[in-house]
């Protein structure tokens, strides 16, 4: 009889990414915590609306200004020793956080700076730990290696994490910054037992390194090979529109649902109870639908969801829509992370991807500006329809190409 442990983490995947999941579960479950606890200690220390919209920004600011760095970085060096020092960086600036909260010398100067600096080493923690995947499993079992990562984002990060980070945050502004060293320790201890081949400059290449050059290399590979290209452009546009709509997905919550302060954790929370019943369909999806059609049908499903909140006024059909967008979410990434990591040549993995990541978040940063307009200007429902339009036009230019993204060379 087949285990448990066999079917979710099958043997051959090899007990070297068992220790990379399990350290992926555990930094999942401490950014978790650290997203709610984050603003929270911010807006304790000062009820100053731009400093406490500051503590937002130190988490997406970071991978736009540092992923392309970060990507030089994974691939000039050794990948496993830049996540173990990203994330020894990571537990000091916690330490450090926690010992000013113990000692009542936090400010909210201090408390910005500390976690500025820890969003900057999770870029490279993050950006070194995705590289690793394709080194240490064949490219026949990406799809089920990335759909067990994707699982601990799901469950971990977005769904556990926040309520625990804000439970301990009520025992005491200390617990969950120390509960998330804690996580981060061990995640270390974990990562340290993987053995990984020789990749990257050796240490005794004479040759001096040229960080834009590579740079440059790694866009330009992204730029000629048709099917990542696609990709990249794809994940650009469609967080143009998402940012959009999701920018005021707190005032929508409110005012066109009518569902009160609770209602952004409500959806919030069924989309991630989408992201698990995503998560237990995926390997039979993928054996009978391929990846190419996958990412069509994903994002005819993401253009009509923008249409059917646009639309809709009761918190029901919402709740129906966020389930099925929260399936989608986690289907569609865990596709576009396995297409990559199977076209891009292990050597440009980290440039590839942060070039992956710089699209992402510029994508949410220009559509939030966008969708922040459209509803001052025109109502709440503005920036869903124009995630709609705009998400069904570039389908329909894309269709095609679509089709084309799925490569496994």
């Amino acid at each position: 009889m087949i285990t448990l442990v066999e079917r979710v983490l099958p043997a051959r995947l090899g007990t070297g990414f068992r220790w990379l999941l399990a350290s992926s579960w555990l930094t999942n479950l401490g950014d978790g915590v650290a997203a709610a606890a984050g603003p929270l200690l911010i807006a304790t220390l000062t009820r100053d609306p731009l400093l406490i919209s500051l503590s937002a920004l130190v988490g997406w600011a970071p991978p736009l200004l540092f992923g392309l760095y970060a990507g030089v970085l994974s691939d000039r060096y050794n990948r496993r020793r830049i996540v173990l020092v990203a994330n020894t960086v990571r537990a000091v600036l916690l330490a450090a956080l926690v010992a000013l909260m113990v000692t009542g010398t936090v400010t909210v100067a201090t408390a910005l700076v500390a976690l500025t600096l820890r969003s900057i080493a999770e870029v490279f923690a993050d950006n070194a730990t995705a590289t690793l995947t394709p080194m240490m499993v064949g490219k026949d079992d990406l799809v089920i290696a990335n759909a067990r990562l994707g699982t601990a984002f799901i469950t971990l990060n977005q769904l556990a994490g926040p309520p625990i980070g804000a439970a301990l945050f009520g025992l005491g502004l200390t617990w969950p910054f120390a509960a998330q060293l804690l996580l981060v320790v061990a995640a270390i201890v974990l990562v340290s037992r993987i053995t990984l081949p020789p990749h990257g400059r050796q240490a005794d290449d004479p040759v001096m390194p040229d960080t834009v050059r590579e740079l440059v290399a790694g866009f330009s590979w992204t730029i000629q090979h048709a099917a990542v290209r696609t990709l990249a452009l794809t994940i650009l546009i469609f967080n143009f529109t998402f940012g959009a709509a999701w920018s005021v997905l707190v005032l929508y919550t409110q005012e066109q649902l009518g569902l009160g302060a609770m209602g952004f954790g409500l959806m919030t929370t069924i989309g991630g109870i989408g992201g698990l019943i995503g998560t237990g369909l995926y390997g039979a999806i993928t054996r009978r639908v391929s990846l190419g059609a996958l990412m069509r049908i994903g994002l005819i499903i993401e253009t009509f969801t923008h249409l059917g909140l646009a639309l809709t006024h009761s918190p029901w059909v919402a709740g129906s829509i966020f389930l099925a967008f929260g399936a989608h979410a986690f289907i569609w990434g865990t596709t576009s992370v396995t297409v990559r990591q199977r076209a891009v040549p292990r050597e440009l993995q980290g440039r590839v991807g942060s070039v992956n990541t710089v699209c992402v978040y510029a994508g949410l940063v220009v559509g939030s500006l966008i969708g922040g307009v459209l509803a001052t200007r025109f109502g709440v429902a503005a920036p869903f329809w124009f995630a709609f339009a705009g998400s069904a036009v570039f389908v329909v230019l894309l269709w095609r190409q679509l089709m084309l993204i799925a490569h496994d060379d």
